[in-house]
């Protein structure tokens, strides 16, 4: 009777911890296998954005905003001019209105100096000039010298002379600060323009 006891004692003691382990160990299969799966479908590079807290619409949204971001990043590295497409740091047209204007400015010098020293020169030209933009530039100047070639040259060199004392009287910097200041002026007015004043009534 007392062997037959101990035995299942000894029986229960054995049981219930195999049947334990044997639960867990089931259970520990099924979710590694589960895990592993998981890991799999994800690349390596993307583990460490996931968490178990994470459901996968929310990385899906994270992936598609990583990548309009860099898709930004590059796009904000081009400067676009709203008026003239891609902006190139170029500045021809600002060249040849600046020579266009030297060659107006040395025909209104050579027009005023005939008009002391050779008044029918001076007529002449008048009447050139009447039918010749000179803000053509090398356009007036090659049809000046094919009536006058002494006028053109004459032209011409004025136009050096004036451009090289510009030179030496121009001021980049005071240039920068007479635009800056006429922007900062014109957008005061507007503002001004804009404000709607309260009406001066005396009852309220």
């Amino acid at each position: 009777m007392i062997r037959a006891i101990a035995m299942a004692m000894t029986a229960n003691t054995i049981s219930y911890p195999s049947f334990g382990l044997l639960a867990e160990t089931k259970y520990s299969v099924k979710t590694r296998k589960r895990k592993s799966k998981l890991m799999n479908s994800i690349s390596n590079s993307d583990l460490t954005l996931m968490s178990s807290f994470l459901d996968v619409g929310w990385y899906a949204r994270m992936k598609c905003s990583s990548f309009k971001n860099r898709k930004q990043k590059n796009l904000s590295k081009l400067v676009v001019n709203e008026l003239g497409g891609q902006y190139e740091e170029v500045f021809n047209d600002v060249k040849l209105a600046l020579r266009n204007r030297f060659t107006k400015k040395a025909v209104r010098t050579v027009l005023y100096q005939l008009y002391e020293m050779n008044p029918p020169q001076y007529i002449w030209l008048h009447n050139f000039i009447a039918e010749n933009d000179p803000e053509e530039g090398k356009l007036f100047l090659k049809n000046l010298s094919k009536e006058n070639q002494d006028l053109a040259e004459r032209v011409m060199i004025t136009r050096l002379h004036l451009y090289g004392k510009w030179i030496k009287q121009c001021d980049h910097g005071e240039i920068y600060k007479e635009i800056s200041d006429e922007n900062l002026e014109l957008m005061r007015e507007r503002l001004l323009e804009t404000i709607v004043w309260p009406a001066d009534d005396k009852s309220t």
